[in-house]
């Protein structure tokens, strides 16, 4: 199933994409699209309904974030050997880990708005998988049963903020507008093999990222596995999983950073699509997107 929230910042209704392609509303029997539903047996419950009964929605509705109830977001570091290579890093022994706060996270189509000041804010298509099941120190074996879902996550970054003013990466990964996910969670039953997806993304129409979930250092299932011996993952949880090269500050000679008015485009196979327009820093662009976090 491909489930997602449409509809205005703050009054986004729960959805999902029958096999026509239209949008069903999902509100009689899924909730606000809560991270409760995302728990196995309400997924199969989702499984089971005929969605062609349910009410159409329009073919244009803004797609929001696809879940509400997001607890963290876990990110991965240097997961990919060719990206470790171009940032200048070494390889990591085991997963690097780092967190972005859930008010950075926006829809699709949403506007990202730069940071006050920024001048190395940079892009990172990401395979996001979406916890549905509570996960502690769950072995690798067991660690595709815990996933939901997957979907397309873009892990902005501001580069400056990030390596060049000490402490954690934190700083340059968190600021507002800085985690698009979506258009769409799809269930993990149509993802058989995420290790088998391929990702990538466009700045105003030039192929920057163009790579395979196949070469990650760490799969899905060992970073389930081990993000689970330092915290629990509950339903709701996003992990995004890394990035493979061809991020702004590997371009060649001089790299290259995100400015206003620049378009990003970006995809993972059966996964959708964003379409991302960059914005100056402006507050009240800002305070009419905050709903969607409300």
């Amino acid at each position: 199933m491909r489930l997602l929230r449409v509809g205005p910042p703050g009054h986004e209704v729960p959805a999902a994409m029958d096999a026509g392609g239209a949008l069903r509303d999902l509100s009689a029997v899924w909730g606000m699209g809560g991270a409760r539903g995302l728990q196995p047996q309400a997924l199969d419950r989702l499984r089971s309904l005929d969605l062609s009964s349910l009410p159409a929605l329009p073919a244009d509705s803004r797609p929001g974030v696809p879940w509400s109830g997001c607890g963290k977001i876990v990110c991965v570091g240097l997961n990919y050997a060719d990206h470790a290579a171009e940032a200048g890093l070494p390889l990591p022994a085991e997963p690097v880990l780092f967190s972005k706060p859930t008010s950075a996270m926006i829809g699709a189509r949403d506007a990202v708005v730069l940071p006050q000041g920024s001048l190395k804010s940079d892009w990172e298509v990401e395979l996001g998988v979406v916890i549905g099941r509570k996960a502690r120190y769950v072995t690798k074996d067991q660690a595709l049963d815990h996933v939901a879902g997957y979907c397309v996550v873009n892990d902005l970054s501001e580069r400056e903020y990030q390596l060049e003013r000490g402490g954690t990466w934190d700083k340059g990964k968190g600021c507002d507008t800085f985690a698009p996910v979506g258009p769409w969670l799809v269930t993990a039953d149509e993802v058989p093999q995420p290790q088998a997806l391929g990702l990538w993304l466009d700045v105003n129409g030039r192929r920057f990222q163009n790579g395979t979930t196949s070469t990650m250092v760490f799969g899905v299932a060992e970073l389930v596995s081990a993000i689970s011996r330092y915290m629990t993952l509950y339903p709701g949880d996003l992990i995004s999983t890394g990035t493979p090269p061809g991020v702004g500050m590997g371009v060649k000679p001089q790299a290259m950073y995100l400015r206003p008015g620049d378009e990003m485009r970006l995809g993972i196979d059966g996964l959708g699509e964003q379409h991302l327009r960059v914005h100056a820093w402006d507050a009240a662009l800002l305070d009419s997107m905050a709903q969607e976090r409300s």
